[in-house]
């Protein structure tokens, strides 16, 4: 018996030995292989870790940790994989009739992740639902924080969804119309008022969503924050229009525009099924923020992809060697020349852009992109542009100009209250600097070439009155500040010698100088032009330096009352004073008496120059301040 005993001792300690030694084993074996215990942490890059908290539909494809653990809790993580139309069914069948946010927004990107798998567009519209009963639950339930993360992706979401859900079977944005709607679990009533598409004196159609297009050849793209589907509408004229400014917009013109669904009370309604709502539309025109229970919320717009579709295959691009080589070139029903990319509001400043030789309004791109996205400026101004045949002689563009101003502001404002047409802003680059000094000074007679005084021209009545009109005039009152960029007041050298003499014998003048030219070669036998005219001039013959007409115009000085501002192009580092842009020459450039003068290290064209467009913005914003000074208003920096 003892010896038994001893026996079962000797193996219980021979048990346990093993078992320990197998503890060590075990535990060596695991640290050897870097196998995780059970719960645990996992050490990661810092972006990596940021990327899987703040990852959702729109951002990864794949629902955020916020969803997958709302399916998680109900255990309907692997139903979603497998069924996810029963999955969001019995999702959104287990909402409380107040409250429940997060399954609310749950519903929202589960249906949007749903709809993208499947191009079934009722899940689009429930997903805009959904994420509109998350941001703006009313008396049913709590608005989401404004840190939390999912009331930005909510309204994204809800943004996206709404295009998704108004596009047509081929795939177009259909006509936008009320009616009721089918949805996964019921219904949706919508109203539509057809007035919301009238705009300017158009109609707007063919609307196309902002997101599905990329935009090139502008430096930025801009989308203003906010709820909302961003679109680009075309526009045809209204029959019964009658104001006269809808004639200024240029028929190709691609209008910024958001559609809005708004619903009534869509949280307690989603239980029922039966939901309704009404389909609005908006442009930065009009407004910049809606109500929504109360509450001010921005709208969503984007600019920047409504002005690149304007642009895209136009045939402005074809009249800058066009319209430099023949006068009478003309891009559809121009009127004199003066366009405008929104319809005028009374005490909005017009800053009238005047572009430069063989050029056109396109080539302001980059400027109106940066204006029409920076606050500071749709607050106090409107853009306005201003296209002519480069080619023509400087002073009959400069005519042409003038008298576009003026008719425009006599058109717009003829009892003559509006304050903001009274301080309109031009801006040339180039020789379109050239014109907007014309705009500005008392021409007398320093641009007179003739040695007798209009009454006594031996021409005809037309000729008499066009070269008057055009050489003789006096400064617009209502320009009170202007800008020249890169402008050739001494003359451009590159009018010089043999490309000088190409250029000007590529122009064909217009039609209307034929006969001018005749009876101009004819004053010059007789005696009565100074110097020696040779026929009518070009603009590339204007601005060869010494030549009479641009000596004469920078010897005018600039009305009293008009603050001016130089912005000149240089692309080297030497010395300013042999420095030049490749066209124009500093010292041609550079003119006394203004206000300030900013050196610029670019090329010529250099109107899109991001220090050309921050000067620009700093002179508007000084413009505006000095008339918040004069009118007790207020403008911020």
């Amino acid at each position: 018996m003892k010896m038994v005993v001893e026996i079962a001792k000797d193996l219980v300690d021979r048990l346990v030995k093993w078992s320990t030694m197998a503890s060590w084993i075990a535990g060596l074996a695991l640290i050897a292989s870097g196998c995780a215990t059970p719960i645990g942490v996992h050490h990661v890059d810092r972006s990596v870790a940021y990327h899987s908290l703040t990852a959702n539909v729109l951002s990864a494809e794949k629902p955020s940790s916020f969803s997958a653990r709302e399916l998680m809790n109900l255990n309907l993580y692997q139903r979603f994989e497998e069924d996810p139309v029963k999955a969001l069914a019995e999702l959104h069948a287990g909402l409380a009739r107040q409250g429940d946010e997060d399954r609310v927004f749950a519903l929202a990107e589960l249906s949007f992740f749903h709809a993208n798998n499947t191009g079934d567009r009722s899940y689009y519209l429930a997903s805009a639902v959904y994420a509109y009963a998350f941001l703006f639950p009313g008396k049913h339930g709590t608005p989401p924080e404004r840190i939390d993360p999912r009331l930005r992706w909510a309204a994204d979401i809800y943004n996206q969804s709404l295009t998704q859900a108004a596009k047509s079977a081929d795939g177009a944005y259909a006509i936008p119309m009320g009616g009721t709607f089918r949805l996964p679990f019921g219904e949706l009533s919508v109203t539509f008022e057809e007035k919301d598409l009238i705009w300017a004196g158009y109609r707007l159609k063919n609307f196309i969503p902002a997101a599905d297009v990329e935009v090139r050849g502008l430096r930025n793209r801009y989308r203003t924050p906010g709820i909302g589907a961003t679109l680009a509408a075309s526009i045809e004229p209204v029959e019964a229009a009658t104001s006269k400014q809808y004639e200024y917009i240029p028929a190709r013109l691609k209008v910024p525009v958001t559609a809005f669904l708004r619903l009534d009370d869509p949280r307690g309604a989603l239980k029922s099924g039966k939901l309704s709502g009404k389909l609005e539309f908006y442009s930065p025109d009009s407004v910049r923020s809606l109500k929504v229970n109360s509450v001010e919320v921005p709208i969503e717009f984007e600019t920047t992809s409504a002005l690149a579709l304007t642009l895209e295959g136009s045939p402005v691009w074809d009249f800058e060697i066009a319209g430099f080589r023949s006068g009478d070139f003309t891009i559809g029903a121009q009127r004199l020349g003066l366009y405008m990319l929104h319809p005028h509001q009374t005490g909005r400043i017009p800053v009238v852009l005047v572009h430069g030789t063989a050029s056109s309004p396109a080539r302001w791109a980059e400027l109106v992109n940066e204006l029409e996205n920076d606050p500071r400026f749709w607050a106090n101004y409107e853009i306005w542009l201003f296209i002519y045949n480069t080619g023509n002689p400087i002073a009959y563009s400069g005519m042409l100009l003038r008298d576009a101003l003026a008719k425009a502001v006599a058109e717009l404002d003829p009892e003559g209250k509006d304050p903001g047409l009274k301080q309109m802003v031009v801006i040339g680059h180039s020789q379109g600097g050239l014109l907007t000094k014309m705009t500005v000074i008392d021409s007398g007679t320093h641009l007179w070439p003739f040695t007798v005084p209009p009454e006594e021209l031996t021409v005809s009545a037309e000729t008499r009155e066009l070269v008057t009109h055009a050489l003789i005039f006096k400064p617009l009152p209502f320009v009170k500040r202007v800008v020249f960029i890169a402008t050739p007041h001494g003359g451009s050298y590159q009018a010089l010698g043999f490309l000088g003499r190409l250029g000007s014998w590529f122009v064909n003048l217009p039609g209307r100088f034929v006969k001018m030219n005749v009876e101009l070669l004819t004053l010059q036998t007789k005696g009565l032009v100074l110097g020696t005219a040779g026929g009518i001039p070009t603009s590339i013959t204007n601005m060869t330096p010494g030549n009479p007409f641009i000596k004469n115009l920078a010897s005018v000085p600039i009305a009293d009352g008009v603050v001016a501002h130089s912005i000149i192009a240089v692309d080297s580092d030497g010395p300013l004073k042999e420095g030049g842009d490749g066209v124009v020459k500093y010292v041609s450039a550079h003119i006394d008496g203004v206000a300030s003068e900013k050196v610029v290290r670019s090329s010529h064209s250099v109107q899109g120059n991001p220090e050309t467009i921050q000067e620009v913005k700093r002179i508007l914003i000084e413009h505006a301040k000095g008339l918040s000074v004069r009118q007790g208003a207020s403008v911020s920096n």
